[in-house]
């Protein structure tokens, strides 16, 4: 049996034997009881952890977690040519989640690991890892965590060479180190306990108590405490083995000692660095050591160490360290000032000795960036900020940004312009609600360069939020950019035509004045520019296409009928546009045409595909009307029931005489209103063909009659 108590109040215990059962008693005092397994032979282990119970049984060891109500694994057995009851599996938690198993010469470390959410879909929460696993020499009767290591119990193989002869009948309690594929071997113990030649793996076993470092050796007829090994007895192991360069860690007074033969050596590093084990909590010792470095002028050597956690030594200790290091090492000046926490030191007197030192060196690029973090540290942001932009440092934006400097780049936007121009347009962007754009502009007038490409920027981010600066943004388009100024005239609707004609005529941009003259209207001018300034009649006849004129392509015949090459081009595109026989009409006899044969069988060929394309489509035209023909043939001949309910739409009178001996007539319209023939007026335009006068009136198709009921 084993229990537990969860934090809500919930009392939990497990019977097993031959088949596991969870108890559960809530806060209502009532009992639920749950089968965890069955149906495999006996369980021989169970040990629980925090939500995890783990038990093992003849076919191997299972985990199971209460908090999910899930089964997580089942871990096989290895070694199955041996006895389950000669050699149980021992079981133990090292943590919450590591289970080290344990059964017969093999030992595997397990661990319960989450299961990311994309790899939920229907497994369980949690999955199990073995981390390490590997065979040994003998027979495991018990294990137990100690630290990262493991204590074993274990019977020596028969023809095992573990140990000598004499030793194998005795259980053994060694501690081993795990690795992914082995262990190492740390200490080993044989056991004396009473009959023990007569005892068999099955009749040890070993447990431990959580929290502390006791471990219980239970055999038939004794039982064995152990413990670790305190300090004493650790001083009095190193003493025995003669490891005096071990020992100066568990007496200060032999570790100082063993400092002062370092120092006296000359081996400064190693001196320092055993300050650290030797010296520990004691501040007063630490400063007598700072002191004697600074003496034999070592300080160098000792300042990674010092202690820079909650026990910390008097400022003036760092403050001296520094001074040392910013008289001859700026670099390793900086690499402390990273390291060591702000606190340790007065900020304001270290800032002014570097400030001394750049008065010698006002360029030096390391002191400047020790300083700049410094004031940082001490919340003076916009020093940082100059120093940063001084030096094109690349930690200047992150700065901007942590700190929200947006309002003291203002006048700054120029320098981060020039240090790096996309992140500056990028960042600048990001904020209009901290810098606008009438500030940025402001700011870039005198470098219109700049001011290019932030605008530029901000028209492909949004076409009309800089709508009041795309006048100007006409010559800087064509001064710096001019690939990108057609785009932006095709994009932008708030850049005056004239203005951009103007510009454009001036600098002699051909391809842009036909844009603006077509976008005015004028667009047989910009035809003309297209044939007489680029001489290029594909352009022309995609711009006859696109205007889709006939004076257009009037224009473009009589310009292209003396040039030869642009007949030719005429007579191979504009088969689908104008008729061939026009250009072909106006050919002057005896001109020499450039490839004509092609040219007129490729306008055959269009005109033929033109042909099949009409012929296809009259077929379709005519299957489709048939089919709505007979359709509405379909629906006009369907019967309707006329019954009493129905009324006449002129009288309102039932449309069935109340006597149905009598004769009357009914005229039913395929709108489905009804009329007694006598409401109806006289027909009219058309002879014989009546229509529905409400329909009629209300100006729907023509509702004819489609039948007359008489009797």
């Amino acid at each position: 049996i084993q229990g537990n108590l969860t934090q809500k109040f919930e009392i939990f215990f497990l019977c097993y034997l031959p088949k596991l059962l969870l108890y559960e008693k809530n806060w209502l005092n009532r009992w639920k009881t749950s089968t965890l397994h069955e149906g495999e032979g006996t369980i021989t282990n169970v040990q629980w952890r925090a939500n995890l119970i783990a038990w093992a049984n003849n076919m191997g060891v299972k985990i199971y977690d209460i908090s999910t109500k899930q089964r997580i694994t089942n871990v096989l057995r290895d070694n199955v040519s041996l006895r389950p009851d000669m050699y149980p599996c021992s079981l133990c938690w090292k943590d919450n989640s590591t289970l080290i198993i344990g059964w017969g010469s093999s030992i595997k470390i397990c661990v319960v690991k989450e299961r990311g959410h994309t790899e939920l879909r229907d497994l369980p929460s949690r999955y199990v890892e073995i981390v390490s696993a590997f065979e040994t020499e003998f027979f495991i009767s018990g294990l137990a965590p100690l630290a990262d290591q493991l204590v074993t119990l274990y019977f020596v193989k028969e023809n095992s060479d573990h140990m000598e002869e004499e030793f194998r009948a005795r259980p053994c309690l060694d501690i081993i180190q795990p690795l992914p594929e082995g262990y190492e071997e740390i200490s080993s113990d044989a056991l004396t306990v009473r009959n023990f030649q007569e005892n068999e793996c099955r009749d040890y076993r070993l447990e431990h108590s959580q929290g502390e470092s006791l471990y219980y050796i239970i055999s038939p007829k004794d039982i064995v405490v152990a413990k670790e090994r305190d300090q004493d007895d650790h001083i009095d192991w190193l003493l025995d083995k003669k490891k005096y360069e071990c020992l100066f860690f568990c007496n200060q007074k032999i570790g100082m000692a063993y400092i002062n033969h370092l120092v006296e050596k000359g081996d400064y590093d190693t001196a320092a660095r055993k300050c650290q084990k030797v010296l520990g909590k004691n501040m007063e010792l630490w400063e007598n050591e700072v002191y004697r470095f600074k003496t034999i002028g070592q300080l160098k050597a000792i300042s990674q160490y010092l202690p820079r956690g909650d026990l910390r030594l008097r400022p003036a200790i760092y403050e001296m360290i520094l001074h040392e290091f910013l008289k001859s090492d700026y670099e390793g000046f900086a690499t402390l000032i990273r390291e060591w926490p702000g606190e340790l030191y007065n900020n304001m007197t270290i800032v002014q000795a570097v400030t001394d030192h750049l008065k010698k060196d006002p360029m030096n690029s390391t002191l400047l960036t020790t300083l700049a973090e410094l004031y940082t540290y001490d919340q003076r942001y916009d020093r940082a900020l100059e120093i940063y932009l001084r030096l094109r440092h690349k930690d200047v934006y992150q700065l901007i940004h942590k700190h929200d400097l947006f309002s003291s780049i203002e006048d700054k936007i120029v320098l981060l312009m020039d240090f790096d121009k996309e992140k500056a347009v990028d960042m600048l962007l990001d904020n209009e609600d901290k810098i606008s754009i009438d500030r940025v502009v402001e700011e870039l007038r005198n470098r219109p360069e700049l001011l290019h490409i932030y605008l530029h920027k901000l028209f492909k981010r949004d076409h009309h939020k800089g709508q009041r600066y795309h006048e100007r943004q006409i010559g800087l388009y064509a001064e710096y950019d001019r690939p990108n100024l057609l785009p932006f005239l095709r994009d932008s609707i708030h850049c005056p035509l004239e203005k951009a004609l103007e510009i454009c005529q001036e600098r002699n941009f051909v391809e842009e004045t036909v844009f603006l003259l077509s976008r005015m209207g004028n667009c047989r001018r910009a035809l003309q520019m297209i044939m007489e300034e680029l001489e290029d009649v594909d352009k022309a006849i995609e711009f006859a296409k696109e205007q889709d004129d006939a004076e257009l392509w009037e224009d473009l015949i009589s310009y292209s009928i003396d040039k030869p090459p642009f007949i030719t081009g005429l007579l191979n595109n504009i088969g689908t546009h104008v008729d061939p026989i026009l250009l072909i009409h106006r050919i002057k006899e005896g001109m020499e045409i450039p490839n004509l044969r092609d040219s007129l069988v490729k306008i055959l060929q269009d005109y033929n595909l033109q042909i099949l394309l009409r012929e296809g489509c009259k077929k379709i035209l005519v299957a489709d009307s048939l089919s709505l023909l007979q359709k509405m043939h379909r629906t006009q001949m369907r019967g309707v029931r006329v019954d009493e309910e129905n009324i006449c739409e002129s009288c309102h009178a039932s449309i069935l005489p109340s006597d149905m001996a009598q004769n009357f007539s009914v005229v039913v319209f395929h709108c489905r209103h009804m009329f007694h023939k006598e409401c109806l007026p006289s027909p009219g335009t058309i002879p014989g063909v009546q229509f529905c006068n409400i329909c009629s009136a209300k100006r729907r198709g023509p509702g004819s009659g489609i039948m007359e009921m008489k009797k």
